[in-house]
């Protein structure tokens, strides 16, 4: 056996010789006809079992599985009922299999396979397979032998070769801790072998786990296997590992591997094979020391290498999980040795996605299984203390975790193991039996230890002095807190399913509180006196004394009461616990906890470092907070609803450091401790607000979970509209389902997306009332974000500011004592004490967010005794905080009423004005309703003030001045209105003559004037054109004399209006440039963005750039100075050139002359007077003539060279005769591009483009047309001879293409540009005449027409009748063409195939001569309500064509009929005829991006079916599909690489070179993202089209919901491939983003 992959005749050796022989035993006769029987009645199994590879996308139905790691492969998925359903889907990290068939991990649709059983025929027949179990037996077992192969083991004589051979094998295993880069090194040093085969060898060791990396006797083995540690060693401080085999085992190790692939095939055949294999897997060994053999290969799983893993978890994935009985009894294996295996997967180095331990996922979420094996096996119990031994060198003398220090990737495979606790408990059960309450309690009791070692963990003391030397560890505690704060929900959630259960888990949890050893007090208590009232408590400072910010048994505690509360087990609790429990000794840790958030807030705590601010914000951070911070609220809560309310404020006073500022006149002059204790006092009313007010807990107050959602929502989107993703992110993680899609539509409305953004919701106004500016989830930024949202958003409405505090829902009656904290005397003294400084206006002893706070507060009490008033009598409210706030101090100060109304008149206070009022009206509307109750109740009270009517009084100034500010608004506005009417009227003209309107609204005198061709040709308007540069900000009249003005400009390579996909045209092609071929393959672009500067301006700018981009970081990503690239100052555009603005020429005509010489010089006689011209022609040097400035010469030189570099792929040669051709070529192909995409738009040929398209367009075309001065005259009459032989075959020579291999609007635009060369006489400057230019044109273009019009005959599919095609027949041909010319003129398919055909030739000549003359169109061309016939009609007049093109043929008949004998008498028309050619249709079909499918799931299912052509390995690929041609490639793998230009690239790149010209556009199936490539070395990412239900794009399926197209996206794309900014987009996104690591995109 080789070490290499099996060729296809060593396999069909293996077959023949091992396989086959195996398969005759087992069947007892012919393996083909056996299984043939085997098969007649037996069907595959009930379940999928697809084992999922890397990469592959999931499903999971959200309204089906009963948990969210139920998942569906594709095929399933597409067959099933959940497809319609509420779905997720993403990418799998290997190693699961489909859950299709499994009934209990679906609610409904369990599945698309039927089961069908077995026949009695195929049980006997199974029956007689008992052989196969000794078969079986013997394989396995020598299989498992081979794998858990050592060293140093020999073979077993039967296995020893007859003749031992001398030769080992030195094998080289894969580890995570050496890079591609130290293999290759090491192994080209160690084994003397050149980088390529190094490079093969690591990429194999890689992918499958060991490579033989050398063949020799033993001595050379080991010196290798020396020499490969040492080297490795080097470079890590671990060496590699390497082995040396004998090629004996070697060889049995292949064949095991190639058994496991015949394992499954048999397994495959039938269940029986299955159960049988089952059955010796779990067999237990008859030698009493060794377990099974799934056992044993389970225990050397993390010694394996990564082959051998594969072969082994996909043998467990066909056979033990696939039958209900083998897999209950794989579990319990699985169990027993589950303490080993995650020993030794801490220890291994390579992913879980290939470690046994990953199957934990496939035993545990079973709810039946989980349920056994936490009967049988104590699961809970096992995986905790699993656990607690991997952590235990992390404990300290006080039996409490202490992280610092701590290996991160141990820890992080450590953390792992809290998913399998997960996994067990994500179904609670429906029904206890008393085993599983029993084992149930057991594991939560050793949970509970787990807990402990973390109360009061890694505890912090305030530093003093200096600052904090060393940053202590802080992350490790906190990842186990986020592993666990769903296990605690889980655990809390079976609790509450049980009573008794729950009863016992509290007093459990109790007991584990109690025997914490950071008891919470170590001093004696002391006696605290305030407002008549004692408090009786030990002294502690959290300001002082060391404080854990980890407390998850007090946490646990909290909600498991709150549990006992929604159940109403509460009432039991006495039987089970002490009723004198201290609640204050509960809540004392929780409120340290508290306290210290508060002084980290007030950066009291700023020498202690970062460690602890990170940590106080993870603490209140929506990933923590469910166990932390809300926990800690609750206890609180419980310690505020069993203590005095008194004794609790006194206590949170005592706590917070505030006890003797609000107990004494405590005073200081330090200004920072004035700000801490206000500060602190902030931050103490804050708690006391959410103590009172935060009651949206099932168990707290009679809510519901959607309650709880659907107001975590509203405060959200109170803060701004969000994005549904923001809205998930700003929510509490839900093990599965948060109810957010019910909820969100009855609290807000979405909002749909554009072309870009998302959609965004926002919230409803009637929920608005719910909005509490003391929200206890917000943060700091939140808080005032929102706030000012809703200050704002009532002052729009023309409300006061009063943000008042909602009227929260009733507490339960365990809770209800909690609303006397607002009543009670301490409270009322704290509030009376912020008022009074506030009215007393000392600066520096208040602030206005205490103010807020307290204003909220008193909001609260009187809100709380409002609604008792209106539900029951005043006799039997007892709760009387309007009456105690109107009671006058003890100590002689006012009433909080009093100073309330006092506070309406501070200045200071203005912002909190509405706010006050708003109280002062709640004060009187509770005493209404007391009176109204009790009238004759005697109170003493203060009288009211006079001053409290004052704001009824403000109330109405402001509204009266408001109203009269708008008035005077409205008259000014109208005033302006009129005055701009005026001016319009009185400066029309001025209007009139806009360049962007001149040609549609100059009032012409003369029809006439609107041709741009011929005798009949209009005036050339004479306008001053005066720009201003974007860079000097200079202005200057665009003049041929005058210093260059030029435009931004990109040239660039196009396949946008291929008709040909893919092909590509070689530089050595004899016809191009000169002719363009008919399929318009590849062309070039020239585009503006349509600014403005100064050659000399734009070359300062041009060298500054490059000076400085040189410098930049991955400068070559962005813009490729080497080619001339540069953004434009002012958009950012990408430029690669600058286009010179040449002036137009005024010329007008003498139409009297001009008839006179059209009588003589007809068609005949100008090819006549043409040919004799050319004839006479002498080869000759030509100077530049002095027509235009030097700047506008070098500018025209600049241009005229980038475009033939950029559209020839050539080195810069302005010498090069095919320059001119290119200048020509780059107008033709613009001019196209341009009405390709206005006839796809819908839009009129004249009026629709925008400014900077139309002043680029106009640019080029003369630039186009005067580049010619700078080239050879003798070339320009060279190429305008070759061109004109297309045409006149008289001057036709071999090389001429016949009329269907010749795009003719391109050659149009190079005859009309290059004639005037003809003209120019050695030494003489001379220039074709007004009038002879006239003609020229004139007869330039019927000429072209004529033969265009052939051109679309002869390329029709159905024209046989019409022309015949064989030799001789020209003329025939011509005949019939005249009498189907004659008879259809009135509407036949020829005619009007004819006339589609030739209409975009005729708008591109209708834009091109309009740009080259200025002659204004007719108004005809500029009107969307022409009728199509109208238009053409209009087209035709401009041009100078008869309304019917065929009406050419008979004017110009004579000369017409012996070209047509030429033109189709051409060799490859005869072919193309023939069909042996092929030819474009006309009007060519536009170019769309592919159609993409609605649903993005049936994209996913094609990139899962698809195979890359040059692999056959099952590793992961990235299926990448192009948008212009719908191919799909293999991206970002190295099997797809190939050489483009001497250099390797990707898949993606080389398709870009063929099918974009360099420019492609991909859609990265399985990330759901584009990416868009300019070239080899540049690209970025964009957004794909698709957009879920909250129109929202989901790059690498994150949020994995269902994703749809969205046409107005994919439109947008396709007008960015149209409209050539591919390349724009690409500069801009990456000038943006600050590349730090270049991507190689040549690579994708």
């Amino acid at each position: 056996m080789t070490i290499s992959p099996l060729s296809s005749r060593e396999e069909e050796v293996v077959q023949s010789r091992l396989l086959q022989p195996l398969e005759c035993f087992l069947f007892g006769e012919d393996p083909q006809a056996g299984l043939e029987k085997l098969q007649q009645g037996s069907a595959s199994s009930q379940l999928c079992g697809r084992v999922f590879k890397e990469g592959e996308t999931v499903y999971s139905c959200r309204d089906c599985a009963i948990d969210p790691t139920c998942v569906l492969c594709m095929d399933c998925f597409q067959d099933s009922v959940h497809k319609g359903h509420r779905y997720k889907m993403h990418a799998s990290s290997g190693g699961g299999f489909c859950d299709c068939g499994d009934l209990e991990a679906w609610k409904t649709g369990p599945c698309s396979f039927q089961s069908l059983g077995i026949s009695d025929d195929t049980k006997e027949r199974l029956n007689r397979l008992v052989i196969g179990v000794a078969t079986i037996s013997v394989l396995l077992r020598y299989a498992t032998d081979l794998l858990v192969w050592e060293e140093s083991y020999e073979l077993a004589a039967e296995l020893q070769p007859r003749v031992k051979e001398d030769t080992y094998y030195c094998v080289l295993y894969n580890d995570e801790h050496h890079s591609y880069d130290h293999v290759i090194y090491t192994l080209q040093r160690s084994v003397q072998c050149d980088h390529s085969e190094a490079h093969t060898h690591t990429a194999l060791i890689d992918k499958e786990g060991r490579r033989a990396v050398k063949r020799g006797k033993l001595r050379s083995c080991q010196q290798a296997k020396d020499l490969i540690r040492s080297h490795s060693e080097h470079i890590s401080l671990q060496p590699l590992r390497v082995e040396i085999l004998h090629s004996a085992v070697m060889a049995h190790q292949s064949f095991a591997m190639r058994l496991g692939t015949w394992f499954q095939q048999i397994i495959g055949y039938s269940v029986g094979f299955r159960q049988v294999f089952c059955q010796v897997a779990l067999e237990p060994s008859s030698e009493g020391d060794q377990p099974s053999l799934i056992s044993r290969l389970m225990l050397h799983d993390s010694r394996l290498y990564k082959g051998a893993r594969k072969f082994i978890h996909e043998l467990i994935f066909c056979s033990l999980l696939m039958e209900t009985e083998y897999k209950r009894r794989f579990a319990i294996e699985f169990t027993k040795h589950y303490k080993q295996l995650q020993k030794d997967y801490t220890l291994d180095d390579h992913e879980r996605s290939i470690s046994i331990t990953a199957l934990s996922v496939q035993i545990f979420t079973v709810p039946t299984l989980a349920r056994q094996l936490i009967e049988e096996g104590n699961v809970i119990k096992v995986i905790v203390d699993t656990v607690m031994e991997l952590l235990s060198e992390h404990l300290d003398a006080n039996h409490r975790f202490h992280f610092q220090g701590y290996n991160s990737d141990k820890f992080f495979r450590i953390q792992v193991i809290f998913h399998d606790l997960r996994y067990i408990l994500i179904s609670k059960p429906s029904l206890w039996t008393e085993e599983l309450r029993t084992q149930f309690l057991e594991g939560f009791r050793v949970f509970l230890g787990l807990l402990h070692c973390m109360q009061g963990m890694e505890e912090v003391k305030r530093q003093f002095g200096q600052h904090i030397e060393v940053e202590p560890e802080w992350e490790a505690g906190f990842s186990i807190q986020r592993q666990l704060r769903h296990i605690l929900v889980m655990f809390q959630d079976w609790c509450s399913s049980d009573e008794t259960v729950l009863l016992l888990s509290f007093r459990e949890c109790h007991r584990a509180l109690m025997r914490c050893n950071n008891q919470p007090f170590q001093s004696e208590a002391t006696d605290y006196y305030m407002c008549k009232h004692i408090l009786h408590v030990s002294p502690y400072k959290v300001s002082q004394e060391p404080v854990s910010i980890h407390l998850p048994i007090s946490r646990a505690l909290a909600g498991l009461y709150v549990q006992l509360c929604y159940t109403g087990a509460v009432r039991r609790l006495h039987e089970f616990m002490d009723p004198s429990c201290d609640f204050t000794w509960f809540a004392e840790h929780p409120l340290r906890c508290v306290v210290l958030a508060a002084q980290v807030s007030a950066e009291m705590w700023r020498r202690n470092g970062l460690s602890l601010v990170s940590q106080v914000y993870y603490y209140h951070d929506v990933k923590c907070r469910d166990e932390m911070y809300d926990k800690d609220v609750i206890m609180l809560q419980i310690a505020a609803s069993k203590m005095d309310p008194n004794h609790f404020i006194m206590l949170i006073l005592q706590r917070f450091e505030l006890f003797d500022v609000f107990n004494g006149s405590l005073a200081s002059k330090d200004q920072e401790l004035l700000k801490q204790w206000n500060r602190l006092t902030e931050e103490m009313l804050y708690l006391l607000i959410i103590i009172v007010g935060e009651r949206y807990v099932p168990g707290i107050s009679h809510v519901t979970k959607e309650d709880v959602t659907m107001r975590e929502v509203i405060h959200l989107l109170c803060i701004q509209p969000m994005a549904h993703s923001s809205l998930v992110k700003g929510l509490p993680e839900n093990s599965h389902e948060t109810g957010l899609e019910t909820v969100i539509p009855k609290v807000a409305t979405f909002k749909k997306p554009g072309v870009s953004g998302h959609g965004l919701y926002e919230v409803k106004k009637e929920c608005l009332p719910e909005f509490n500016p003391f929200f206890f989830h917000y943060s700091k930024s939140q808080h005032s974000k929102a706030e000012d949202a809703q200050k704002k958003r009532r002052t729009q409405e023309g409300s006061d500011k009063a943000l008042r505090p909602p009227v929260p829902p009733p507490f339960c009656p365990a809770f209800s004592s909690i609303v006397h904290l607002l009543c009670c005397d301490i409270l009322i003294h704290i509030l009376r004490r912020v008022l009074q400084r506030a009215v007393e206006d000392r600066a520096t002893y208040w602030t206005e967010a205490m103010i807020q706070r307290s204003l909220h507060l008193i909001g609260q009490g009187l809100l709380e005794e409002k609604a008792q008033l209106g539900a029951s009598t005043v006799e039997q409210v007892t709760f009387d905080f309007s009456l105690k706030a109107r009671t006058i101090g003890s100590e002689h100060s006012k009433s909080v009423f009093h100073l309330l109304s006092k506070m309406t008149a501070l200045p200071s206070l203005e912002a909190q004005k509405d706010m006050i009022k708003w109280t002062l009206q709640m004060f009187e509307m509770v005493k209404c309703l007391r009176e109204k109750s009790s009238p004759a109740a005697s109170m003493s009270v203060e009288q009211t003030k006079p001053e409290e009517i004052v704001p009824d009084k403000d109330k109405a100034e402001r509204k009266r001045k408001a109203e009269a500010a708008k008035l005077h608004r409205q008259k000014i506005m109208a005033q302006m209105s009129a005055m701009q009417k005026n001016f319009i009227e009185s400066h029309k003209m001025l209007y009139d003559n806009m360049p962007e309107t001149v040609l549609r609204h100059f009032p012409y005198i003369f029809s006439h004037l609107c041709v741009a061709v011929g005798p009949q040709r209009g005036s050339t308007p004479a306008e001053r054109e005066v720009l201003t540069c974007i860079l000097c900000q200079e202005e200057q009249e665009v003049q041929a004399r005058s210093p260059a003005m030029v435009l931004t400009a990109c040239v660039q390579r196009s396949t946008v209006l291929t008709q040909c996909r893919g092909k590509t045209l070689a530089n050595n092609e004899t016809m191009y440039p000169l002719f363009m071929p008919p399929d318009l393959a590849v062309g070039t672009h020239t585009g503006s963005c349509g600014h403005v500067m100064h050659a000399t301006c734009w070359q300062k700018y041009f060298e500054a750039v490059q000076n400085t981009t040189r410098n930049r970081l991955h400068a070559e990503l962005i813009i490729d100075l080497e080619n001339g690239e540069y953004m434009c100052p002012l958009c950012k555009s990408l430029c690669n050139t600058v286009v010179p603005l040449i002036p137009l020429e005024p010329l007008t005509l003498n139409y009297e002359n001009a008839e006179l010489v059209g009588q003589l010089l007809t068609l005949p006689r100008w090819i006549q007077i043409l040919s004799a011209r050319i004839k006479g022609l002498k080869s000759y040097l030509l100077i530049f003539r002095r027509k235009y400035s030097d700047s506008i010469a070098e500018m025209l030189v600049v241009c005229a060279t980038t475009v033939h570099r950029v559209g020839l792929q050539t080195g810069p040669n302005e010498l090069c005769p095919a320059v001119p051709v290119m200048s020509w070529n780059t107008c033709a192909f613009t001019i196209q591009a341009i009405e390709n995409l206005l006839q796809e738009e819908d839009k009129t040929l004249f009026g629709s483009l925008q400014n900077r398209q139309l002043a680029g367009l106009k640019a080029v075309v003369q630039f186009s047309a005067t580049q010619r001065l700078k080239s050879s005259q003798a070339v320009i009459q060279k190429h305008f001879t070759d061109m004109l032989g297309a045409l006149l075959p008289t001057m036709s020579s071999e090389s001429t293409p016949s009329i269907l291999e010749v795009d003719f609007f391109h050659l149009l635009v190079g005859l009309v540009l290059a004639i005037p060369a003809l003209y120019q006489e050695e030494a003489v400057d001379l220039q074709p005449s007004a009038v002879s230019s006239a003609y020229n044109h004139l007869y330039i273009l019927h000429l072209v027409t004529m033969a265009h019009v052939v051109q679309v005959l002869l390329s029709s599919t159905d024209d046989t009748a019409v022309f015949g095609g064989e030799e001789g027949q020209a003329e025939r041909a011509a005949v019939e063409l005249y009498a189907a010319v004659s008879q259809y003129v009135s509407g036949s398919s020829v005619a009007d195939r004819v006339r589609r055909g030739v209409t975009p030739f005729l708008r591109c000549a209708a834009l091109f001569f309009n740009c080259l003359t200025g002659v204004p169109p007719p108004e005809e061309l500029s009107s969307t309500t022409v009728t199509s016939q109208g238009q053409m009609e209009a087209l035709c007049s401009y041009l100078a064509l008869p309304c019917d093109v065929f009406q050419l043929f008979q004017e110009h008949r004579g000369t017409v009929f012996p070209l047509l004998q030429r033109w189709c008498g051409h060799p490859a028309v005869t072919k193309a005829l023939k069909g042996e050619m092929q030819t474009i249709s006309y009007p060519r079909k536009r170019n769309r991006l592919i159609e993409l499918p609605e649903d993005y799931s049936a994209l996913l299912n094609q990139a899962s079916h698809f195979q890359c052509p040059n692999s056959t390995d099952d590793e992961r690929k990235h299926p990448t599909l192009c948008l212009f041609c719908g191919t799909i490639l293999c991206s970002q793998s190295t099997c797809c690489h190939s050489q483009l230009d001497g250099e390797e690239v990707g898949a993606c790149t080389a398709h870009a070179a063929t099918c974009g010209a360099g420019v492609g556009m991909f859609l990265r199936i399985r990330e759901c993202e584009m990416v868009l490539m300019a070239s080899k070395t540049r690209g970025s990412t964009y957004p794909a089209p698709y957009l879920d239900d909250y129109g929202e794009t989901d790059p690498q399926l994150g949020r994995g919901n269902p994703l749809h197209l969205c046409p107005e996206r994919y439109r947008k794309l396709h007008q960015l491939w149209q409209q050539h900014c591919i390349l724009e987009e690409i500069a801009r996104s990456l000038e943006v983003v600050n590349v730090m690591f270049a991507f190689e995109w040549q690579m994708l």
